[in-house]
């Protein structure tokens, strides 16, 4: 019995001392070359000013300025709006700002302009001083990149238009120099 225990044992160490083989382990490489173009590029921004109207999405390039109820005689109660009466015709105007910055541009400053979505046969609209139609019109020509530019928009509405809602869309577009 003790010779079949030495055998056993002897057996198990021969097997412990037998070298493990390892698997190979396939692989494979390769390189990817990853190119780009860095292009210059601009944004806009419309940006509430403190004395106009808080339009909804400011900080964003859509925003919407509500001016509310106005009249020629009526309050206006919606704050930021600024009433000028004429002999024919009545001026509503509020101020706000155009920011546009930049990205992997040399230029120093940019060119603003402005048009109306769609021709308005009844009133006038103006940006700053400058009327505008469909066609962009010229608001400035060097303008710095970075900081919110105060701009006013001013709505004139004649005495003999006919009462009801007034919707316009003033487009914008920013030209770096």
């Amino acid at each position: 019995m003790n010779a079949r225990f030495v055998r056993t044992t002897i057996a198990v160490a021969s097997l412990l001392s037998v070298p493990m083989l390892a698997a190979a382990q396939d692989t494979s490489s390769g390189t990817l070359t990853v190119t780009a173009t860095v292009s210059s590029s601009i944004a806009m921004t419309f940006e509430n000013d403190g004395a106009g109207v808080s339009m909804t999405g400011a900080g964003t390039n859509a925003a919407t300025m509500a001016l509310g109820t106005i009249s020629a005689y009526e309050t206006i109660a919606t704050a930021g709006v600024t009433r000028t009466l004429g002999a024919a015709d009545f001026t509503v105007s509020s101020p706000f700002g155009v920011k546009v910055v930049k990205a992997n541009s040399s230029s120093s400053n940019y060119t603003l302009t402005a048009a109306l979505g769609a021709a308005d046969a009844t009133n006038t609209w103006m940006i700053n001083a400058v009327t505008l139609t469909t066609s962009n019109q010229p608001l400035g020509a060097t303008y710095n990149y970075g900081s919110a530019v105060t701009h006013t928009v001013y709505l004139t509405v004649p005495f003999s238009a006919t009462a009801g809602a007034i919707s316009k869309v003033l487009n914008f577009t920013a030209t770096a120099n």
